[in-house]
């Protein structure tokens, strides 16, 4: 009935977004318990997998590398710092040994 209120509308045959072929699953056989990196490199190196996901992986693994070493922490930063400030004319020198006349320990 159209143009009655409630009565109109509603799904039409054929309209929408196609659906999905089953055989376009990615199933990806990974072993036990991996870090999203450890898995990205899986994708990437599989076979078995389309190479525009492959190079989708290799993309995110790349962006995360990156990503981690331009992020690196204060402590990571602190603890660099520190080991090259104790170096050069600063660098603290070997301990005196300690003998005893006749060679023998105190």
């Amino acid at each position: 009935m159209p143009g009655v209120k409630g009565r109109s509308g509603g799904a039409r045959p054929g309209a929408g977004r196609p659906k999905k072929d089953p055989a376009d699953d990615l199933t990806i056989a990974t072993s036990g318990e991996q870090t999203p990196a450890e898995f990205l490199a899986t994708v990437m190196n599989s076979n078995m997998v389309a190479d525009k996901l492959r190079i989708d992986a290799a993309k995110a693994l790349l962006s995360a590398e990156v990503r981690r070493a331009e992020n690196s922490g204060k402590k990571e930063a602190k603890a660099a710092a520190a080991k090259t400030a104790g170096a050069g004319k600063f660098a603290s020198a070997a301990p005196p040994k300690l003998v005893a006349a006749g060679g023998r320990k105190v």
